[in-house]
């Protein structure tokens, strides 16, 4: 049995309690009692609301399905005018800007990267809070950015040929962002200072300087003979480090080892769909790994190359500005943390009833107390040096929801103590009642709101689930090219620049893009993703840091805040395209397309779900049906097991094709998986916890609120726990790895 601490009106774990008694408390000025008492008072007023709210969620929906059901064919107007009447569709508010006080400028002013990396993973956390500098070097030589066959084939030792290669790439960026008054930085000799200017020796015997001379920011060592030339465009800098005893640098005609650049300017630290956190002891882990990083205590070690490794959050970069004075810059990416949605609830703690609390709430209070430590200086490097807290909400359905999470964070700040709107809000429109209502939602929390995201796969599954009585919905592949995801993408950059968001002086936080999905493809990366800039981002995900480094380049190419100011005036996309519903006007796909789509549907939900039950790996490099690696999470998962059950209710497939594509895929994923260390099979565990999970997933989707994926993979996990006895181990670490 396990054993709890009753405080007012709510009963915790007691290894919670002393977790946060004994490790998070200290130093803060919160006693316990105050800390859990203050606990106790948010869920007697939230819980009420927020189950009345997933109340709501689920009346509208079934008022959704009988509409369907009941008007086949109804225009886009009638649709409409339905979800207006139930309140599905809320009015716009009055014209309004957003005024976050106390924004970082890796929030308000800077466009760059993002990471997200699951927080219960210390070394995932620790490489991507230190990816705010990557090795463009490294980025480069060690993936496919540049051709990987012969003669530039990486090799299992140096390929000079291709080390040649990288520095012709990496010289012609510095040409382009930071050129030369004349010639080319291939042509320079040596780089020194003088006079607080950067001067350029270049082979011809002439000595030149930038053409942009403040682009000079500063330098490390010597001024006649630096180790570290400081150069910045947009905002962002770049270090080219000097070192004619290296590798690379006693090749080098100026003697440089490598060129470092900014990349990650901000990561959030997932508590959410990356992390496999179902109990207790894994909710542990996800707050002191945080508490570590607000702390300034967080530390990995790992064994590499024969010896053991240790990896802690990195220093702040010190150097020498061209007036002689200290220049600091950050070391360390701006930390955000994404709290799990209103529709998970935890054992952790217990409300007066003996219901299980809402886990966002308590994740709020946790993380907000954590955090505390950095606004109070104990720490050794500070994260905000504005002073900010900064939590992100996913999976809310409508301002209603928004508002719900603004109170919150408002009874929190009376809590602690802090000044009103110092935990500020990030907004993840990736639930369809929020893209409807995307500037009701910015509104009712436009004191806090840091950035709104769009371009999430979870809004497709979410788009499937709405529509899932309606009629079979078209392929997986084709959901891309559809006018409402167009619309979405579209709507969220020209609302968030109408409301105030945007990057500069006169705007108020992030407008942001989704992941690129595909680890090992950083070559088509750098080739597509420059688009999402060009569409008004302000920040778009990465999955590793080395593709942040990689990425990097794009914001060095785009004015993001000029074009953000084009934008401005560009009318959002019409409802209704963003309202039309995904669904197949006629069925005219082979049943070899059709067993195709299923076939890939579930390969991937076993392939994700056999990581997450039997692992407990929350997000990982997951093989699709072609080998290609992708980064896979419970976004992913939703849309497959929504897409399987969607054309199962509509007879597309069987019951009996389903069955009989599971066994199948079953015995592929074992193949893909037979390296794995602690691997279960699951083609000869078919009555084991993942691949009951995913049967689950596919059979009992269309009733799974919204289409969410977590009360069976918690409840199988839970399972795997109990069965296996499983040391938790970390799987492909090196996708996380940098270069």
């Amino acid at each position: 049995m396990t054993s709890r601490i009753s405080i007012d009106h709510i009963s915790v774990d007691r290894r919670l309690h002393d977790f946060v008694n004994a490790e998070i408390l200290p130093d803060t000025g919160i006693s316990s009692q105050k800390f859990w008492s203050g606990v106790s008072t948010l869920i007697d007023e939230f819980a009420p609301k927020i189950r009345e709210a997933l109340d709501v969620r689920q009346c509208l929906q079934s008022a959704i399905d009988r509409f369907v059901v009941d008007h086949k064919g109804a225009d886009e107007q009638s649709q409409e005018n339905f979800l207006r009447e139930i309140g599905y569709l809320e009015p716009e508010p009055e014209t309004f800007c957003v005024s976050t006080p106390g924004l970082d400028p890796e929030i308000a002013l800077l466009a760059g990267p993002q990471l997200v990396v699951p927080v219960n993973n210390a070394r995932y956390a620790l490489n991507a809070g230190n990816a705010r500098w990557g090795s463009l070097y490294d980025a480069l030589y060690g993936t496919d950015a540049l051709p990987q066959s012969a003669p530039l084939a990486p090799g299992s030792s140096y390929n000079a040929l291709r080390g040649k290669a990288v520095v012709r790439r990496v010289r012609l960026f510095l040409d382009e962002m930071m050129p030369l008054l004349m010639g080319s930085h291939s042509d320079a000799s040596r780089y020194y200072v003088q006079h607080g200017e950067l001067h350029v020796a270049l082979e011809c015997g002439r000595t030149t300087g930038l053409r942009h001379p403040t682009q000079f920011a500063g330098f490390q060592g010597d001024p006649s003979g630096p180790r570290t030339i400081l150069l910045s465009n947009r905002g962002l800098h770049v270090e080219v480090r000097i070192d004619r005893k290296s590798m690379v640098g006693q090749t080098d005609r100026a003697g440089i080892a490598d060129v470092v650049i900014e990349s990650a300017l901000s990561t959030i630290m997932d508590c959410e769909d990356s992390v496999a956190a179902v109990d207790v002891t894994d909710k542990i882990l996800v707050y002191r790994n945080w508490l570590g990083l607000m702390r300034g205590t967080l530390q990995a070690t790992f064994a590499r190359g024969g010896g053991i490794m240790r990896r802690e959050l990195a220093p702040d970069r010190r150097y020498t500005a061209p007036d002689g004075s200290p220049l600091i810059l950050s070391g360390r990416s701006l930390l955000l943390a994404r709290t799990v949605g209103h529709h998970m609830f935890t054992d952790c703690v217990v409300d007066r009833e003996g219901r299980d609390a809402p886990e966002g709430l308590v994740d709020a209070a946790i993380l907000t107390a954590a955090a505390l430590h950095d606004l109070l200086g104990n720490s050794p490097v500070r994260n905000s040096r504005n002073g900010s807290i900064y939590l992100v909400r996913p999976k809310m359905h409508g301002s209603s929801e928004a508002r719900i999470s603004d109170t919150v964070f408002a009874r929190l700040e009376d809590l602690f103590g802090l000044d009103r709107n110092t935990i500020k809000m990030g907004i993840m429109d990736e639930e369809r009642r929020t893209s409807a209502n995307l500037a009701a939602c910015i509104h009712a929390a436009r004191e806090r709101v840091f950035f709104i995201n769009t371009g999430f796969l979870d809004r497709t599954g979410d788009e499937i689930h709405t529509c899932m009585k309606a009629g079979p919905v078209i392929r997986k592949g084709d959901m891309k090219h559809t006018s409402w995801i167009k619309a979405y993408e579209q709507r969220n950059v020209a609302i968030g620049l109408r409301c105030g968001l945007g990057i500069g002086v006169r705007a108020h936080g992030q407008i942001g893009k989704g992941m690129w999905a595909m680890p090992d493809r950083m070559a088509d990366m750098i080739e597509q993703k420059a688009v999402q800039l060009q569409a008004g981002a302000s920040t778009a995900w990465v999955p590793s840091p080395t593709a942040a480094t990689l990425h990097a380049l794009h914001y060095h190419e785009a004015d993001v805040a000029s074009i953000q100011n084009t934008l401005r005036h560009k009318p959002a996309a019409s409802l209704s395209a963003l309202l039309t519903l995904p669904l197949a006007e006629e069925i005219n796909w082979s049943e070899a397309e059709i067993a195709h789509e299923l076939d890939t549907n579930l390969q991937s939900i076993l392939g994700y779900v056999v990581r997450w039950v039997d692992m407990g790996v929350g997000c990982s490099k997951v093989p699709d049906l072609n080998n290609v690696g992708l980064m896979e999470d419970r976004a992913t998962l939703r849309i497959s097991s929504q897409h399987v059950a969607n054309w199962l209710m509509h007879g597309i497939v069987t019951a009996e094709q389903v069955e009989t594509s599971l066994a199948r895929m079953a015995r592929l994923v074992d193949e893909q998986n037979q390296d794995e260390p602690g691997y279960i099979p699951l083609a000869t565990h078919q009555d084991g916890p993942a691949f009951m999970a995913a049967h689950e997933l596919v059979f009992a989707g269309a009733q799974q609120p919204s289409g969410y994926t977590e009360e069976i993979l918690h409840r199988y996990r839970r399972i795997a726990k109990e069965r296996y006895l499983t040391c938790e181990v970390s799987h492909h670490e090196e996708e996380f790895e940098t270069a």
